[in-house]
């Protein structure tokens, strides 16, 4: 989106591009949430409302999904380039730095739509409709299939419904507004059973699960008054508790919610893929005080003001000498050097 570019003239450049172009390939980011998968299967289901030929990439290395997010039917689904990917109209959805990206194997398309909320976006597509005030990207595409006149099928809605709820915590974080519940209440009526996509969800936890978790809460090390709450958790962990990398999701809502924190981290050995070794880092805050996109641009990631993470191959103590010092320089204005221990 160039600078003189508004969200509405982006949208009806968006709508044009769907309206005419005749085949799709659609990805979402690398090891893709509820949002990043609801927005890929809630535009599976615009388009083909629409008769346009689409398939949805999602890369071996980013399955199987997380088992809350299995009972998704991703038909249409490939995991290479299409033949004809320079044909076709590629559109990136949840992606805010397509370099950093699993999908960037289909950066050669025919055009780049990229639709995402993210507001560190790095605007890579050749139509740019990033929407950061937007609660999550689902809620673009439900825009997007207004716009066109499509209404969702069950299937779609309870898509999109579960990228709504997985980015607004349940209608629990600052991005939950007014039109985020406007939008449920649109996809409630469009057929979402809202108790079965919460147990599907939340409830129905795999063993491994609960035992990652206590291994991540007998470990939570805080720093410097507790501004900062961290806990890492080892591959041997998950090998200990029998559980999947995915299972480390909701973790870090624990350490959120410890009193005094202003940010929260969640550090995670990687065990397989070609990142093998590397850590995984989430990052929260709890107000505004702080923003963790700038934290994990630092270290080549993204996200959000209060939600981002990145992925590094500093050492356990060098990581967290890093988070106080990031932490520190917002907070405290420090930049001679990490705060000194509790």
């Amino acid at each position: 989106m160039s600078d003189g570019e508004s969200t509405e003239v982006t949208r009806e450049r968006v709508l044009e591009r769907i309206r005419e172009d005749s085949r799709f390939v659609l990805a979402a980011h690398e090891r893709p949430d509820g949002d990043a998968l609801g927005s890929l299967v809630g535009m599976q289901g615009l388009l083909s409302a629409l008769g346009k030929d689409s398939v949805m990439f999602i890369a071996p290395d980013d399955l199987p999904l997380p088992y809350e997010y299995r009972f998704f039917a991703l038909d249409g689904l490939i995991q290479a380039p299409p033949a004809d990917v320079a044909e076709r109209t590629v559109v990136f959805l949840d992606c805010g730095n397509i370099d950093r990206n699993s999908a960037s194997v289909l950066h050669n398309g025919k055009q780049l739509l990229n639709i995402d909320h993210h507001h560190d976006n790095t605007r890579f597509g050749t139509l740019d409709h990033v929407v950061p005030d937007a609660s999550c990207t689902a809620e673009i595409v439900w825009d997007l299939m207004h716009g066109l006149g499509v209404r969702a099928t069950p299937a779609v809605a309870e898509a999109l419904y579960v990228g709504l709820i997985t980015d607004t915590g349940r209608f629990m974080y600052e991005n939950t507004g007014p039109r985020a519940h406007e939008m449920a209440a649109d996809l409630i009526a469009a057929g979402v059973d809202v108790q079965a996509v919460y147990r599907r969800l939340y409830e129905e936890m795999p063993e491994g699960k609960l035992s990652l978790l206590a291994l991540a809460l007998g470990q939570v090390r805080r720093f410097d008054s507790g501004e900062l709450t961290l806990a890492a958790l080892s591959a041997e962990d998950f090998s200990k508790a029998d559980a999947e990398e995915s299972y480390s999701e909701g973790i870090i809502d624990h350490l959120r919610a410890v009193q005094g924190t202003k940010v929260a981290a969640l550090v995670r050995e990687l065990s397989s893929g070609e990142r093998k070794g590397q850590r995984k880092v989430s990052l929260r805050a709890t107000d505004d005080d702080v923003d963790v996109s700038v934290i994990a641009r630092a270290q080549g990631g993204g996200g959000h003001r209060r939600a981002a993470g990145f992925s590094t191959t500093l050492e356990l103590d060098e990581l967290i000498a890093f988070l106080r010092s990031a932490l520190a320089a917002q907070l405290h204005a420090v930049s001679n050097g990490q705060p000194a221990p509790v």
